[in-house]
């Protein structure tokens, strides 16, 4: 009589009978035997499988990349939007990292005269440059500007007509390359009379400092000199100024008047400045684009009313902040330009902002003096220059290379709004013609 099974029961390793030793992996089903079974080789580990939107692509394989991306845009079924999309991110993720590989190199034209060539290009400014990125590269003035580049920005400083036409068939050919700065914008600054004028213009709430521009006439012809109608309006001592400001040297000598008799001598068109005592302290402010920085200059000593009255004739300089020791003035007087006040910083900031805004230009500086017959808290603004000497100013080299990077990435990132917004457009129109 054959008793009963046990039934079996069930592990988390499958069924098994009671009392049945289960045999380790490599052994052989007989219990008493000596041989066992080998146990399999180890395979060697299957290989990862690369992702290549981790890896950026070879950039020899880019414009390849660019001719996948659209070939698939044109292949995959308008009907199938999720496999439209999902094919349209991961090849723009690829072409994102392989122009991401190989950073681009922005090219920067200028076209200077000479002399401010040597002075303003310094293998620190082209040095500190390419470091970010920006290849600074002269521009052939013998040859046609369109027939150069290609360019992502054009810096430059040179008048005449033939040059304004260049840079006018530049842009119509180059549309989005920004140009510093617009020769119409700058041509307000060739005369000394417009270029005052913008200051009057300014909308600037005036609390505690307050500004404005020096009484002056405009002289287009000698008789204009001994017309007291004209002439009248002045007080003496005045400044005489050509009328013309184009950079040359002719535009930069000027002559300090003490009596009207002296004027004869002039010769015309110029401009007749109001001569005010400022304590030999001018103030200049220099913009390059966002920046501004001020710094003190000395300058022309006052003139008291015993001076006025025993002085004759006139005194012809240049420029009032290049004046020497040697020049015929009290080398004394100077010792006190480290102890002038400087501006509020905001109050400059805020004038320059508004003469920005006012002229479209992103290089200048203006000359500022303070009247100290108006209490010390009254500035005169009394000149504008386009693309001034900023090597003679503190870190020029960094503030011009943020200035020129921050200018073609600002113009670059319009072109990328435009060109998505026009890409979008597209794209939803084919899906619109497609239903």
């Amino acid at each position: 009589m054959s008793l009963p099974r046990e039934p079996r029961r069930k592990s988390a390793l499958g069924y098994f009978s009671p009392g049945v030793k289960r045999r380790k992996s490599g052994q052989s089903a007989h219990r008493n035997s000596p041989h066992t079974t080998p146990p399999p080789p180890k395979l060697p580990p299957a290989p990862r499988q690369l992702r290549s939107y981790k890896k950026a692509p070879n950039p020899r394989l880019v414009p390849s990349l660019r001719i996948a991306c659209l070939l698939a845009r044109l292949t995959v079924p308008s009907s199938d939007r999720r496999l439209r999309r999902n094919s349209r991110c991961f090849l723009d993720t690829g072409l994102a990292m392989a122009e991401a590989a190989t950073p681009r190199r922005f090219v920067v034209g200028y076209a200077l005269a000479p002399k401010k060539q040597r002075s303003f290009i310094q293998p620190s400014l082209v040095g500190l440059a390419r470091e970010r990125g920006i290849d600074l590269v002269p521009i052939d003035t013998s040859r046609r500007l369109a027939d150069q580049g290609p360019f992502d920005c054009v810096l430059h400083k040179l008048h005449g007509e033939d040059w304004k036409a260049q840079l006018e068939d530049f842009v119509s050919r180059n549309p989005d390359v920004p140009i510093v700065d617009p020769p119409l914008a700058i041509r307000r600054l060739h005369n000394r009379i417009s270029m005052l004028q913008v200051v009057c213009e300014l909308d600037i709430p005036q609390e505690r400092e307050t500004f404005g521009i020096p009484r002056q006439v405009v002289i287009y012809d000698s008789a204009a000199l001994t017309n007291t109608g004209v002439v009248g309006v002045l007080r003496f001592p005045v400044i005489a100024k050509p009328l013309v400001a184009d950079g040359s040297a002719k535009s930069h000598k000027m002559s300090l008047v003490f009596c009207r008799d002296s004027l004869r001598k002039l010769k015309p068109p110029l401009v007749l400045q109001e001569f005010v005592n400022h304590g030999g302290v001018i103030f200049k402010v220099f913009v390059v684009g966002d920046y501004v920085q001020c710094v003190k200059r000395k300058s022309l000593p006052d003139v008291s009313q015993e001076e006025l009255e025993c002085s004759e004739g006139s005194f012809t300089f240049s420029q009032v902040s290049n004046m020497t020791t040697q020049d015929p003035v009290g080398v004394d007087y100077y010792m006190n330009l480290d102890k002038a006040e400087m501006p509020p910083l905001s109050f400059v900031t805020e004038i320059a902002r508004g003469l920005r805004r006012l002229m479209g230009l992103h290089l200048f500086n203006f000359d500022m003096i303070r009247d100290l017959k108006a209490g010390g808290n009254h500035y005169l603004v009394i000149d504008i220059n386009y693309f001034p000497g900023y090597a003679k100013m503190p870190f020029y080299e960094k503030i011009l290379t943020d200035f020129l990077w921050n200018i073609i990435h600002e113009n670059n990132e319009h072109d990328d709004v435009d060109s998505a917004v026009n890409s979008h457009y597209k794209e939803s129109k084919l899906l619109v013609d497609s239903h």
